[in-house]
């Protein structure tokens, strides 16, 4: 997910008036204009520990740019996903361990308490709880041709949910082949007007706005009343961010080789280190081509993205450095990142280091949970009483 500016915002159709007096009794701010309606922002980030560069440069900074830039009447909520993390197995104790880290991570590149609602999902219960009732909404057939949980099993895409054979029924749990459900949930609870994205999620934001017209159909009192609010797109063109050992993968946690990826708390030596053993080619000079020199051009595209103002593009940026030796371009590029992650770092380092650093984690993530449960019950408070249930 790239940075975007705040025009970039796709705005929703027009604002039902029950869904625009939730919104602005969900904003963290009564100010509002008539030009331009309350924004709910919401996205989430499964707890895989201390994230590495694709993730900053992907997501992350994103979300600050977008707290930053919000209009006062915005509500801006980020989740670390931690019921989507246990759709596959876990060890309890790194689990825990990868929570804390995470929620460290997203104080450190800057989301503010006093601006974000930051938070761990499995906190507020009514996750699980609106996860349910749109699962009882929604069409296995539309779920068994989502494609990221047979990429997650490392299956052909024309797999079926529901193949007998022994690999299949041993492999897909339920909550794996569910899960666009929960994302949805997670959405939908706060009458969410618009999620950054990648092109890669877009089938789970057309899934969840897909839930939320049936789901109104059949049990909003009528029209102008929606129960749950269809979200619009924040879309994000792809920032490639490969890794530094196979430059035609993108870089990973899961790669076995820790010099594959740079973490957003890696000193200045080990960025050092990782870039100068980074795979590129034998070629003299730079230039940017990312299907015969995928190497160079990932470190171009690094460098791009980490300093934009220093080229128009990558392509122009590479021509600016084409006489450089690849040794001086590692060095370039390693220079720019530390650079670019020297406050993150600093963050990082300074709030899992003090006295009293756990019980600070604890209280960013209490407050969090208390304003997102506020708004969650009144979104469930309004659903159980269509449903009958209150």
């Amino acid at each position: 997910m790239l940075l975007l500016r705040t025009h970039a915002l796709r705005r929703a159709a027009a604002t039902p008036p029950r869904i625009a007096s939730l919104l602005r009794s969900n904003s963290s701010s009564s100010i509002s204009t008539p030009s331009e309606p309350p924004k709910v922002i919401f996205s989430g980030i499964q707890p895989t520990g201390i994230p590495h560069l694709g993730n900053y440069l992907g997501a992350l900074r994103q979300w600050v740019k977008l707290q930053n830039e919000a209009a006062p009447n915005t509500t801006l909520l980020f989740s670390v996903v931690d019921l989507h993390a246990i759709t596959i197995k876990q060890d309890a104790s790194e689990l825990a361990r990868w929570r804390k880290e995470m929620l460290a991570s997203l104080h450190a590149i800057g989301l503010e308490r006093e601006k974000s609602i930051v938070f761990y999902q499995s906190t507020v219960a009514q996750h699980a709880e609106l996860m349910w009732i749109l699962s009882c909404n929604a069409s296995m057939g539309y779920l068994s041709r989502m494609t990221q949980w047979k990429s997650k099993l490392a299956l052909p895409s024309n797999t079926s949910p529901f193949d007998p054979s022994p690999n299949s029924k041993a492999a897909l749990k339920l909550g794996l082949f569910s899960y666009p459900v929960l994302q949805a949930a997670d959405i939908l609870l706060y009458a969410t007007t618009h999620v950054p994205v990648g092109e890669d999620q877009a089938q789970h934001l057309e899934f969840a706005r897909q839930l939320a017209i049936g789901f109104n159909h059949t049990y909003a009192p009528d029209s102008e009343s929606p129960l749950l609010l269809p979200p619009a797109t924040i879309l994000s063109p792809a920032k490639r961010v490969m890794s530094l050992t196979k430059p035609t993968n993108k870089m990973s946690k899961s790669d076995p080789d820790p010099k594959s990826r740079i973490l957003i708390t890696d000193s200045k030596d080990d960025i050092g280190r990782k870039f100068k053993s980074a795979l590129t080619d034998s070629v003299a000079g730079v230039s940017y081509d990312r299907e015969q020199r995928p190497g160079v051009s990932n470190l171009v595209d690094i460098m791009y993205h980490m300093d934009e103002s220093v080229a128009e593009s990558p392509d122009a940026l590479a021509r600016d450095m084409k006489d450089l030796s690849m040794r001086a371009l590692k060095e370039k590029v390693a220079d720019t990142v530390d650079e670019g992650l020297r406050d993150v770092r600093g963050r990082y380092e300074e709030v899992m280091g003090r006295s009293g650093g756990d019980e600070f984690l604890a209280e960013i993530a209490k407050d969090g949970s208390s304003k997102a449960r506020e708004i969650a019950q009144r979104t469930m408070g309004n659903i159980r009483r269509a449903l009958g249930m209150e």
